[in-house]
């Protein structure tokens, strides 16, 4: 059975205002013309539309009430919320990348995957991230079983990853890396002051030498 007081983020003993106030501020966030196309928040939308119908009618709200704590007598499992799996199909992603979100619980009536929100026990999402916090995005499976007040939660964190960078970038970077290969070259091609020096004093010896030879001089 569903719980339409959790689907409106109130308590039980709510007021008809309190419904009414949650019911606004919920259907204004999920509304699916802020998210065209994506299939959770129209579906999260009719949930709210469909509990706000229940419980903001008076005579519909008493029957509702009576039958969930029928139910909340009747049923008393003892076991706990399992988390059977939780993945996705990457866990380095590019901005704007599709990922695609799968999970599946037992013994939970309560089963939220954060940031997104309410989610049936079992299922599949499609996702595309579009901001990252320090490169990194955080998932968390909430499961719970509210007849016995326990929670278990399972994380998975998504890292950013950018393009190729160029290949100029590439160059720069290596450099960088290995500055003894560009000491090397300037080592292999010796500047023109150098060669300007060497060819001075090949002259002053050529000069002694000539000197020598024609006027018999010693150096």
């Amino acid at each position: 059975m569903k719980n339409y007081y959790y689907f409106l983020g109130v308590a039980e003993n709510a007021s008809d205002e309190d419904i009414k106030k949650a019911y606004r501020k919920l259907s204004l966030k999920y509304h699916p013309d802020k998210n065209p196309g994506d299939e959770f928040f129209e579906n999260r939308f009719r949930e709210i539309q469909e509990a706000y119908e229940m419980l903001n009618d008076k005579e519909k709200r008493r029957i509702y009430d009576d039958n969930l704590g029928h139910q909340q007598r009747s049923y008393r499992p003892n076991l706990p919320p399992v988390i059977k799996s939780f993945s996705t199909n990457k866990v380095r992603v590019q901005k704007g990348e599709e990922v695609i979100i799968t999970w599946q619980t037992l013994n939970a009536d309560i089963v939220k995957v954060l940031p997104f929100g309410l989610v049936k026990g079992y299922g599949e999402k499609v996702i595309r991230i579009t901001e990252f916090k320090n490169s990194q995005f955080q998932l968390l499976l909430h499961v719970t079983n509210s007849l016995l007040n326990k929670t278990v939660v399972q994380q998975i964190t998504l890292t950013e990853v950018f393009e190729d960078i160029s290949a100029q970038d590439r160059e720069e970077a290596e450099k960088l890396v290995n500055p003894q290969e560009e000491n090397k070259l300037e080592t292999q091609n010796p500047s023109k002051v150098s060669r300007l020096i060497i060819a001075v004093i090949f002259l002053i010896i050529a000069a002694l030498l000539l000197a020598k030879t024609f006027f018999g001089a010693e150096i």
